[in-house]
């Protein structure tokens, strides 16, 4: 009997190392999903060589489907059902209304599939900003905070 019950607690002990295991790493994704996302400049945003960069791509307006601002813009690609986008959303709309020269679009990834394999979007909500030319400085993956909106503005104007 004694070699049952042994077998028995060696099996569960193996079950709960597994569940332990999966429940550490779902915390883990859930977190780094999250958790928010920094604008990088486009040459360390996109890895060398990857397909669809979006290092020097230059978008005018007929490509995001409104009036370039005078300084900058932001673009935001979004899905129908992005709870991050629509924070996302509230952060650069008000910026773009804080900020004078400033234009905000948000696109509908979905709407937009060439454009988006064209800058290689994988998520969203991703932001892209744009100097006054329509030339991509900075990229986000996830939802931003306000602050690094605000200092990609300003490198993105002083470039």
């Amino acid at each position: 009997m004694g070699g049952r019950a042994d077998r028995l607690a060696l099996h569960m002990t193996g079950v709960l190392a597994v569940v332990g295991a999966l429940v550490v790493a779902g915390a883990a994704g859930l977190w780094l999903r999250r958790a928010p996302r920094r604008l990088a400049s486009v040459r360390t945003a996109v890895p060398p060589g990857a397909g669809g960069s979006a290092a020097g791509v230059v978008l005018d307006p007929a490509q995001i489907g409104t009036a370039l601002g005078e300084r900058a813009t932001l673009v935001q690609f979004s899905s129908a059902f992005c709870q991050p986008c629509r924070a996302t959303r509230r952060i650069l709309s008000d910026v773009s209304r804080d900020v004078p020269g400033v234009a905000y679009v948000d696109i509908d990834a979905e709407s937009h599939l060439e454009l988006v394999r064209r800058l290689d979007v994988r998520r969203t909500p991703t932001v892209l900003v744009l100097d006054a030319a329509g030339t991509v400085v900075r990229r986000a993956s996830g939802q931003p905070r306000r602050v690094d909106v605000l200092a990609a503005l300003g490198a993105a104007v002083s470039e």
